[in-house]
């Protein structure tokens, strides 16, 4: 089976497109080597992904036909990721979320309306450019 079919039917990657592009950037190794997207695999080879800073390493325990579901992955590889790696996955989850402040991103439904609280009512007197003081701006 080829190696960038096999990482998208077990699911590491999302489409069979992006898993060949993965291999063609040297993003997937196969035992500690470069592939090509269509380099065969057999079982007991060891796929290492790099996932942004994060190196997944997955042992193959037997070949497939086709796409699997999320519970029927386990069958097919064997996730054999470091805890280093693990760890370095998890502190960028975390500080992902305390380093977000209030206030970025998409304004809430709240900030809306304290921004429309700025605004005069009538739409039509919003636009009304001859009451505006540019001098005083």
């Amino acid at each position: 089976m080829r190696i960038d079919k096999f990482t998208w039917a077990v699911r590491i990657f999302k489409t069979r497109t992006i898993a060949s592009k993965a291999c063609q950037k040297g993003k997937v190794k196969l035992n500690e080597k470069g592939v090509k997207p269509s380099r065969a695999i057999s079982v007991g080879d060891v796929i290492t992904v790099r996932k942004g800073p994060v190196l997944f390493t997955f042992k193959v325990k037997e070949l497939l036909k086709n796409r699997v579901g999320a519970k029927l992955v386990e069958h097919y590889i064997e996730n054999i990721t470091s805890e280093n790696e693990l760890e370095k996955l998890e502190l960028i989850r975390l500080s992902y979320k305390q380093n977000r402040s209030k206030g970025l991103g998409r304004p809430t439904k709240k900030d809306r309306r304290e921004i429309a609280g700025f605004l005069p009512d009538n739409d039509d007197d919003r636009w009304d450019w001859d009451d505006w003081d540019f001098e005083t701006l």
